[in-house]
């Protein structure tokens, strides 16, 4: 059986709708199954929502609340929080054209909605902001992390901007605040494999294995005695590969909440401390373009100022392992 085509649908306040597939089940009415698959909207909200018509079927048409349950097709809807915490910097375009968007992201905003953050996300923001509903990301940063988002405009375009990140023929820059360890021999290469920690959530951790994550660390300017400017140029995109392997170097990125270890982050009614921001800067990108063929290469306007939101503060430095 053929899968029903998909429909193009609008973004509602720069939010695009989700999708859901319909499996077999016991269920009477859609109503039924909203209410039991996605129990996080109460079956009074998703009732409310229908009766707006806030949920559509596969041919973009409302589903009231009393419609009859159909297996094997989808249903559409538009995700809403009541209230998300405001993220109080505001991202920049560096560069527009028919085909990109390149976005200056600030520390803290996520790039695309995940969990408690929708509105406030720097793809919500850009859709808004430019009118274009069709913006997807080439690549992803961490929300922690500030510095260049490249988003792709045109949806045929797609496959091709994204294949650049999976065939390494992107040249990635970075800069980030670490402790300043003269001792090592400077610049290195760091050449090791990556993969989730099993004791600690959210990090990654490095084991013994063929090597997936490689980066190259050059400093550019020691801060004080304790701390310093890094250059980072990965070769590779694993997940928190910089922040990973600077831990593992024993220099932790300063204001890092996960590495070495993860901090409690505040519950969903208590507002983000933005008062730390992570100590690393998405700086520069470069490639050709698949599409143009002209060679692109852009550069983030912001700077990385470690101590500038605390004045006078000295962070101590970092334990350093045995063996680093």
């Amino acid at each position: 059986m053929s899968r029903p085509a998909r429909i193009p649908l609008p973004t509602r306040d720069g939010v695009s709708a989700s999708t859901v597939a319909t499996p077999s089940g016991p269920w009477s009415t859609v109503l039924d199954f909203l209410a039991e698959r996605i129990p996080a909207v109460s079956r009074q909200d998703w009732a409310r929502r229908m009766d707006q018509g806030e949920v559509l079927d596969a041919q973009g048409q409302p589903v009231p609340p009393d419609a009859r349950f159909r297996p094997q097709t989808r249903l559409h809807y538009w995700r809403s929080l009541p209230f998300e915490h405001p993220v109080p910097f505001e991202e920049a375009i560096v560069f527009q054209d028919e085909w990109l968007v390149v976005a200056d992201k600030p520390h803290f905003l996520p790039v695309t909605p995940k969990g408690r953050y929708i509105q406030e996300t720097l793809l919500v923001r850009l859709k808004r902001r430019t009118g274009i509903d069709t913006l997807v990301p080439m690549h992803r940063i961490d929300r922690e992390t500030a510095g260049l988002v490249v988003f792709v405009i045109q949806p045929h375009t797609r496959h091709a901007y994204q294949s650049l990140l999976r065939h390494h023929q992107i040249d990635k820059v970075y800069e980030a605040i670490a402790a300043w360890r003269p001792e090592l021999d400077w610049p290195l290469r760091r050449l090791s494999r990556l993969q989730e920690s099993a004791a600690h959530f959210m990090a990654m951790e490095e084991v013994e294995g063929e090597p997936n994550a490689d980066t190259l660390i050059e400093p550019i300017e020691v801060l004080g005695d304790a701390w310093a400017r890094y250059r980072l140029s990965p070769r590779t995109g694993q997940k928190h590969q910089l922040r990973a392997h600077l831990c593992a170097l024993g220099m932790p990125i300063l204001n890092d909440q996960i590495y070495p270890e993860l901090q409690p982050a505040p519950a969903a009614h208590e507002a983000p401390d933005f008062s730390r921001p992570l100590q690393l800067l998405a700086r520069s990108l470069r490639f050709t373009d698949p599409i143009t063929g002209e060679p692109r290469e852009f550069h983030s306007q912001r700077r990385l100022e470690p101590f500038g939101l605390q004045p006078g503060l000295s962070p101590p430095l970092p334990s350093r392992p045995a063996d680093a």
